[in-house]
């Protein structure tokens, strides 16, 4: 679980990112995850668009997206979701919230 200042942090730093991937009318598919799990794994921190045609609430949407990846979902705000999940990589170099 994220604190607050945690939150504004990576909040902060998604606004400059663009958006990785979108989330459509077929809904959270296998490959999808695949390819986000694949991201979050590079980059940590990772924007997804949920396109208007998306079955459900963004807000809901998002929250399942992160939970099916075992990441955090920071914010939701209009139709882009940001997500976060602490790499596992030895290598690399963390955000630090």
């Amino acid at each position: 679980m994220l604190t607050s200042k945690q939150r504004s942090k990576l909040k902060s730093i998604a606004a400059n990112l663009d958006p990785i991937g979108q989330v459509g009318k077929e809904g959270i598919g296998e490959n999808m995850l695949k390819s986000f799990s694949d991201c979050l794994e590079a980059r940590e921190l990772i924007k997804v668009t949920i396109l208007e045609n998306a079955d459900g609430d963004p807000k809901e949407l998002g929250r399942e997206l992160a939970a099916r990846l075992s990441a955090e979902c920071v914010i939701v705000i209009g139709r882009k979701a940001v997500l976060y999940r602490r790499s596992s990589r030895k290598d690399f170099d963390h955000i630090k919230i």
